[in-house]
């Protein structure tokens, strides 16, 4: 485990002291945002369709851009919430927190989308959900038999199991509260140099979103074609 991450785990425990108002709802909230669109953001569907018309139906140059798209939404956010000291931690750890979930939850939910799932589908949206834990993670929680199997086989799956809801939403809570505390702390605390820790959670929020981006790609097979869709090669 990175030093990040250690910083992470001590302190996540405390953030509820920090953002009384920040609890595991905002994980079912970000997704729902992400997926009808939110202020300056279409729809994660309109959005993804948008880029595989600008790649003329091409389902895999389609993706990347989404992919691409996000990972420089998710730089810029991190910049932005990561400069300052430790006295700002208490105001922009949770805006970290929030904004990385919408954008990845709405990355993920466009490739779904492209790739033929509903995003109206509960079985989709837990799906969407769990790979924002991270290859990593899902593979150790499938191990564990916490989860009942990998994104696509839970989006796949013949019944639902509304249990799923609660226990996904305290996951992702707390791996992205995780990662956020001990990137947050770990740059302010050893730099020391407000510009660096923006610098660094840019770049720390584009590659985690990027990682998860292409674990997706690789995870969701397309589905039956329809319209103008093209087969993955």
């Amino acid at each position: 485990m990175s030093t990040a991450k250690k910083i992470g785990a001590v302190l996540a425990p405390k953030i509820p002291q920090l953002a009384p108002n920040l609890s595991a709802a905002f994980v079912h909230q970000a997704l729902d945002k992400a997926i009808v669109g939110v202020g300056p953001l279409p729809s994660a569907a309109s959005a993804a369709d948008k880029q595989l018309a600008e790649n003329d139906g091409d389902l895999e140059r389609g993706t990347h851009d989404v992919i691409e798209n996000h990972v420089r939404y998710a730089g810029l956010q991190g910049f932005v919430t990561n400069i300052g000291g430790l006295v700002t931690m208490a105001f922009t750890v949770p805006t970290n927190i929030t904004g990385l979930a919408l954008i990845q939850c709405r990355m993920v939910a466009g490739i779904v989308h492209l790739r033929g799932y509903d995003l109206a589908d509960p079985r989709t949206r837990a799906a969407i959900l769990t790979c924002l834990l991270g290859e990593d993670r899902i593979t150790k929680l499938v191990k564990d038999r916490t989860l009942p199997g990998t994104p696509m086989e839970l989006a796949s799956a013949q019944v639902f199991d509304s249990s799923l809801n609660a226990l996904l939403a305290n996951e992702v809570a707390a791996e992205l509260i995780t990662r956020a505390a001990g990137k947050r702390l770990a740059t302010t605390v050893g730099r020391r140099v407000p510009v660096v820790g923006g610098v660094v959670g840019a770049g720390t929020d584009a590659y985690v979103t990027w990682k998860i981006g292409r674990y997706v790609d690789r995870e969701f097979l397309p589905r039956s074609p329809g319209g103008k869709r093209k087969k993955r090669k």
